[in-house]
């Protein structure tokens, strides 16, 4: 019996030694430590899903040398890095981690995109997000103001000062279009906070096409060596065949994208990542006279030096619609885009085969309401943002019941304000200068082109929006000669929101914004004189309205019935159409009190300014100085909205000077919505008495016994705007 079972004692014992040894065989031969990732993803070839590679081949010259041929060259071959279809996705973080992204922003036209990017961001998320912020002054004037006014919740939005960082790369020549700024990615990991682990980098013209949180995932894909993710360049540029001398900087075959980035900043420093990339692009620039990519061609330099340092991204994260676009070969087969990148310097203008498709995408987000976005992370708590308590707080004693209810929610909606929405040159400091102040909604976009060829100075103008709206308005500058030629009006949108039109926010919003010493409060619908600009700057020289003097320099106002009529150039001219009936004083015929205290019969004959005392329901167009008191924002739709900040005015002991030779014409207009109202609804005017009533009760309370007078304002019937 022993002698029958030592054979099969053998016989297992030489299985296991052969199974042994061809495991050993399959190591060192033909071991491949992608093969259970690709093991898992045949497991799901029913649904024609290719592998991300967890430790992706780094390309090498040889791998991409016969890229040049387009159509007969495979996109970095089985598992290479720019191959998209259905990437194995790792897990996603949880839905509470704090994910950042980082962005250089500089200028007017840079503020606008990053809004749209901002929006298709919020629109996909489920994580809080931390805004890095890299801007100049103008950029962030008007960033910190729009993330301020918009309150998304769980967003949180930091700044760092683009100039500081200009003599970090100041010395490096660059021939792209964005200039010092399009550097400055390469010093992000010395700029942002020490403690920040990891970071998404993202140029301001792409848009999402998906949850971020996706991207934030693959950095679970690095190794340990790997500390920038990007996806492969989707054009032949780095190849140097797009025409005759054309000399890139060195790159790993197409070289690779630099619209998206995942940089692992501790990693970096560790690397010494400043020294790395300033001693390449010292070397480079030893040979080559500039940079054509800018922070693109040194990232690449420095990854054909150290290849080990990059992980390549699926093609999908980064999909560029540039001039010469190789991207159909990644989207013909991707199942899901992640991100579109417009970086050509035409952005949307850009003409290629599938440009269409992806325009219609982007200009979804262009447009879209982004008050919708300011919408809870449900179980993850976080900080609110800044006043967002106290509005919640006001919101919530308001009684649903009153019939009044939409005015006082209307007074506390708090509106996304996009200031200096167009490219805008502030005027050099004068000490007299006056500019314009008005408001606007999108039916009276008309006005603008007349108001410039009236008014040469500067203007300050508060646009009531929708998102859509504001594409329209841009469009409509665009196509203007004679408002794409003026740099010193500021267009400052305000985002349409509520049932009422907020005049006096609006108003408020444009005067914050003006920047001489000296305003004319006017409204759209009316023309000044050719010569208003400068006899107002010589009225306000000549007064000596500087130091303690305080007045408020009254503009007489006429109005018009027909929309075509020969303006006056002068005060004799404008006499002879009063005379003749085809002007008369402003609202003369329906609301004679609202300028009357004006005295127009002394005007026809007056040479010097006087001085005309205030009376109940007055409300002049006036100049004052910038700092002079904001307009009451109770006051929403039509009614009393400048009778109550003359009334202010006159409170704070300001003289009433009417100018002789100054006047505004108001040319004729349908009659607006809330116009509509207050004639046809007598809640709105039961409401509109309430409102003068706290104000008075307000005005009381601030100015005391000197504030009884004003008590004669409630007598009357009914008010004007």
């Amino acid at each position: 019996m022993l002698r029958r079972g030592r054979p099969r004692a053998l016989g297992a014992a030489a299985l296991l030694l052969l199974l042994l040894l061809l495991l050993v065989a399959l190591l060192l031969l033909g071991g491949d430590p992608e093969s259970e990732h690709r093991a898992r993803a045949e497991r799901a070839g029913d649904a024609g899903c290719r592998p991300w590679p967890l430790t992706p081949r780094v390309p090498t010259d040889e791998r991409l040398r016969g890229a040049a041929a387009l159509e007969g060259d495979p996109p970095a071959g089985r598992g290479g890095h720019n191959r998209s279809g259905c990437v194995l996705q790792p897990p996603l973080p949880p839905k509470c981690e704090l994910l950042h992204v980082a962005i250089v922003c500089a200028g007017h036209n840079s503020s606008r995109e990053v809004i749209t990017l901002v929006k298709s961001m919020l629109f996909y998320r489920k994580n809080p997000l931390h805004l890095h912020l890299v801007t100049d002054a103008v950029a962030k004037n008007i960033l910190e103001t729009l993330f301020h006014t918009w309150m998304v919740p769980a967003v949180r939005v930091s700044f760092y000062d683009a100039e500081a960082l200009k003599p970090q790369v100041s010395w490096i020549p660059n021939k792209h279009y964005s200039g010092l700024y399009g550097l400055m990615k390469l010093v992000l990991p010395a700029v942002l906070p020490p403690d920040l682990a990891r970071v998404i980098v993202l140029d301001t013209d792409v848009t999402f096409a998906s949850d971020i949180a996706e991207l934030w995932a693959l950095f679970a894909h690095f190794s340990d060596k790997q500390l920038i993710g990007l996806v492969e360049n989707q054009s032949d540029w780095y190849l140097g065949n797009l025409w005759r001398n054309h000399r890139p900087w060195p790159a790993l075959g197409r070289g690779f994208n630099t619209g998206v980035i995942l940089l692992w900043l501790g990693r970096l420093q560790q690397a010494g990542w400043e020294h790395m990339w300033k001693l390449t692009a010292k070397r480079e620039l030893l040979t080559l006279p500039a940079t054509s990519l800018a922070d693109q061609d040194i990232f690449n330099a420095v990854i054909k030096e150290h290849p080990e340092l990059v992980q390549p991204l699926p093609c999908v994260w980064n999909v560029q619609l540039s001039d010469h676009t190789l991207a159909e070969r990644c989207y013909s087969e991707a199942s899901d885009l992640k991100v579109i990148h417009w970086n050509s310097p035409k952005k949307l203008r850009v003409k290629n085969k599938h440009a269409e498709f992806f325009r219609n995408f982007h200009l979804t987000f262009l447009e879209y309401d982004g008050n919708l976005l300011r919408r809870e992370l449900f179980g993850c708590p976080s900080q609110p943002p800044a006043g967002a308590e106290q509005l919640q707080q006001a919101l919530a004693q308001l009684d649903e019941e009153d019939a009044c209810f939409e005015f006082r929610q209307q007074r506390l909606t708090v509106h996304r304000v996009h200031l200096t929405f167009l490219p805008h040159k502030p005027p050099p400091p004068r000490p007299h200068d006056v500019t314009l102040v008005a408001q606007l909604s999108m039916d009276r976009l008309q006005m603008l082109e007349a108001l410039c060829r009236h008014w040469p100075g500067p203007m300050s103008l508060a646009l009531y929006l929708t998102d859509a709206e504001a594409q329209q308005f841009l469009r409509f500058v665009e196509a203007s000669p004679v408002l794409s030629a003026r740099q010193d009006v500021a267009y400052h949108v305000v985002y349409r929101e509520g049932p009422l039109y907020p005049v006096n926010q609006l108003r408020n919003v444009a005067l914050a914004q003006a920047l001489t010493p000296y305003v004319f409060l006017s409204d759209i619908d009316f023309l000044p004189a050719y010569s208003l600009y400068d006899y107002l700057r010589a009225s306000i020289e000549q007064l000596e309205l500087g130091g303690r003097r305080k007045a408020a320099l009254v503009v007489p106002a006429f109005e018009t019935p027909h929309y075509r009529f020969s303006f006056p150039t002068s005060k004799a001219e404008l006499l002879a159409l009063l005379d003749s009936g085809s002007l008369h004083t402003f609202r003369y015929h329906e609301w004679p009190q609202g300028h009357a205290p004006t005295d127009y019969a002394r005007w026809r004959e007056a040479r010097e300014p006087y001085r005309v005392q205030w009376a109940a329901d007055y409300e002049p167009y006036v100049v004052v100085p910038r700092d002079c008191p904001r307009y009451d924002p109770r006051f929403v739709g039509f009614g009393w909205n400048k009778v109550a900040h003359v009334v202010e005015l006159d409170a704070q002991e300001h003289e009433l000077l009417v100018l002789p030779q100054a006047f505004i014409i108001h040319l004729p207009h349908a009659p607006s919505l809330d116009l509509s109202r207050f004639r046809s609804s007598p809640t709105y005017r039961a409401c509109l008495r309430a409102l003068k009533e706290e104000f008075h009760q307000d005005l009381s309370r601030h100015y005391g016994a000197a504030a009884l007078k004003y008590l004669t304002a409630l007598q009357q019937p009914r008010s004007p705007a």
